[in-house]
């Protein structure tokens, strides 16, 4: 069975009602407690996480290895228990992407990831220390524009 989800982004779509998430402690700074996840392909870099109830919140999300090879995620022992998860493998963990105009200023929030487990979200607290709030996705770049130019 398919579900209607309106977007203010994308139009009208149908998506599988398997795939709609349930946030029951909802999102840290958002409304509301059902969203899906868009992608264009499985191949996608970024995907969006996007409210069932308002058409006109979407976020975008990534898997944080993509980018961090090193992202190291530890949950509070709290939060293990209540989500269900002994390690990192018994879900599938997002961070949110805060885009901005130029590439090298987008920035993921490595603190305080998304984990889905089965048909359920969680946005929990890293208690790794080295896990910033905004980590530049593509510092890189502006070394090596600056390497090129040289």
């Amino acid at each position: 069975m398919a579900v209607t989800l309106q977007s203010s982004r994308f139009g009208e779509l149908q998506i599988p009602a398997e795939a709609v998430l349930e946030f029951p402690n909802g999102l840290i700074g958002l409304g509301g407690r059902k969203f899906a996840l868009l992608a264009r392909s499985e191949e996608s870099a970024f995907v969006w996480l996007h409210s069932m109830d308002d058409p006109d919140l979407a976020v975008p999300v990534t898997n944080p290895w993509r980018f961090f090879n090193d992202y190291e995620l530890e949950l509070s022992d709290d939060d293990a228990e209540r989500i269900g998860v002994t390690s990192s493998e018994d879900a599938m963990v997002y961070v949110t992407v805060r885009s901005a105009p130029a590439l090298e200023d987008f920035c993921a929030n490595l603190r305080a990831p998304i984990l889905v487990v089965g048909n359920q979200g969680h946005q929990v607290i890293n208690q790794t220390p080295e896990a910033p709030v905004r980590a530049p996705l593509f510092a890189g770049l502006e070394e090596e524009s600056s390497t090129k130019a040289a």
